[in-house]
């Protein structure tokens, strides 16, 4: 039944204290009157009534439109080989136990969230809750999670991921939607959960875990003198603590010795390593600042914007990191791509001999590097004629970067690598909540997955409308 109009109701609204200075009729939502008591000419509206308490029966599947974001996520995960992830489960049938969240279910979700810019456990809980939203509860499907059980399936399912980024550029490859004959790679500094203030030296760390130490053998003394069960449960969770405190200094006392590595000869006593993230390293970030760091490596398809390599290392700098991404392809795909591009900070002459195909062999197999070549000290001399000591691959490097060709190939760079960092960044890629590198690689194969999907959906909708 229609919601009948209310009454009309005369106020007095004043706007000083004198008194009214004009009428006017207010509708009262909340005051009905049958039509027959209305004035005439009175229009007839249905308006909202938000309060009626109203008991919907509907499916979970007809609260989302069949081209939702979460539809195209659920469709690629229905897809994937989760045997892996069903091995681990130690509840089976016929045994006692509380059943397991299926895998897809959380994997799906982690996707979601990744595109959707969430990357805290807690606040995906909160959206599948009863109270979330809709796109979270439709993945669900009834079943409740929990915090704790999505922060570490984010965290441990690194091995797994890998092996899923392979696959699925492995089929785009198969079904030429990519074809990987133009790469381009490049780096980005992503802040870790590590304060500046956490970077001790050898000497600090050394005090830090002879104190650990002897915290954890006083607290094991407490816990095995004290017979109150309640006290007990809450000095084993201060052990725990105390002991995962040590743990953390004895890895940082073990990467002094790659922190001294990077230092000068009388500096080395100057080495730090975090006793929060011992693997995280101080960088130089985009805005010029200093911060503890991780430095996430993405190879990109050039026509297709399909992420196709990832990597995440604790250098600061960039150079030395193409070799490893292009042996990586080799090896996720046994091909490498035929031209690469990479920016100046990548440019290391052993890499590009061992890149570059020979120039008195067109046959052979080989990656052309496409990378700036530096400035020379004097402004007279040509950057792109070869230089005395100059092999016959780093003289045809200099001479092809300074083709025209070269300098129009060379601008699809940016607009691919540094268009997939900028989408990773506004999809919350700008500091880590996890720690140690293990779980920082697995969050940004999460970030990869989650990205090239939704590549691969556009690129397949491209395909259809052609054909």
């Amino acid at each position: 039944m229609e919601n009948q109009l209310p009454c009309s109701e005369t106020v007095r609204v004043s706007t000083d204290r004198r008194g009214a200075l004009f009428d006017i009729d207010v509708f009262r939502p909340d005051q009905v009157l049958p039509p027959e008591a209305l004035p005439p000419g009175t229009p007839r509206l249905r308006w909202a009534n938000r309060r009626q308490i109203e008991f919907r029966a509907c499916a979970w599947d007809d609260l989302l439109p069949d081209d939702h974001q979460a539809r195209i996520v659920w469709n690629f995960v229905e897809g994937l080989d989760v045997s892996p992830l069903l091995k681990r489960i130690q509840s089976v049938v016929g045994e006692a136990g509380r059943s397991a969240i299926d895998p897809r279910i959380l994997t799906a979700l982690w996707l979601y969230a990744t595109l959707r810019g969430i990357g805290s456990a807690r606040e995906l809980d909160r959206r599948c809750d009863e109270q979330g939203e809709v796109p979270f509860q439709w993945i669900c499907g009834g079943v409740s999670v929990n915090y704790h059980t999505l922060s570490d399936f984010r965290t441990q399912q690194a091995a797994w991921l890998d092996g899923v980024l392979t696959q699925s550029v492995a089929a785009l490859l198969e079904q030429e939607l990519v074809d990987m004959d133009r790469v381009a790679q490049d780096g980005m500094r992503v802040r870790a959960s590590a304060g500046a203030s956490s970077f001790r030296r050898k000497p600090t760390l050394e005090d830090c875990l002879a104190d650990a130490e002897a915290q954890v053998q006083a607290l094991k003394n407490e816990l095995e003198s004290d017979p109150a069960a309640a006290n007990r449960r809450e000095k084993s969770a201060r052990k725990r603590a105390a002991e995962e405190r040590r743990d953390r200094v004895k890895a940082a006392l073990e990467r002094i010795p790659a922190a001294e590595a990077k230092k000068k000869k009388d500096e080395k006593h100057k080495a730090r390593v975090s006793t929060t993230d011992p693997e995280a390293t101080v960088m130089k970030m985009g805005d010029g600042g200093f911060r503890p760091a991780f430095n996430v490596q993405f190879a990109t398809d050039t026509k297709t914007q399909v992420i196709t390599g990832v990597d995440v290392t604790t250098c600061g700098s960039d150079q030395g990191e193409m070799l490893p991404m292009v042996e990586q392809h080799q090896e996720r795909y046994d091909q490498v791509p035929d031209e690469y591009l990479v920016d100046g900070g990548f440019a290391k002459k052993d890499d590009i001999e061992q890149l570059d195909p020979s120039p008195d062999d067109e046959t052979a197999a080989g990656t052309t590097v496409y990378a700036p070549v530096q400035k020379p000290k004097k402004s007279t001399r040509d950057p792109h004629q070869p230089r005395e000591g100059d092999s016959p691959k780093i003289a045809a490097w200099r001479q092809r970067m300074g083709t025209d060709e070269a300098k129009q190939i060379y601008k699809e760079r940016a607009a691919t690598a540094e268009c997939v960092n900028a989408i990773a960044r506004n999809r919350g890629l700008r500091q880590f909540n996890v720690r140690g590198l293990v779980k920082v690689k697995a969050v940004i194969l999460w970030y990869v997955i989650a990205h090239n999907l939704m590549r691969a959906a556009a690129l397949r909708a491209e395909r259809e409308k052609v054909s």
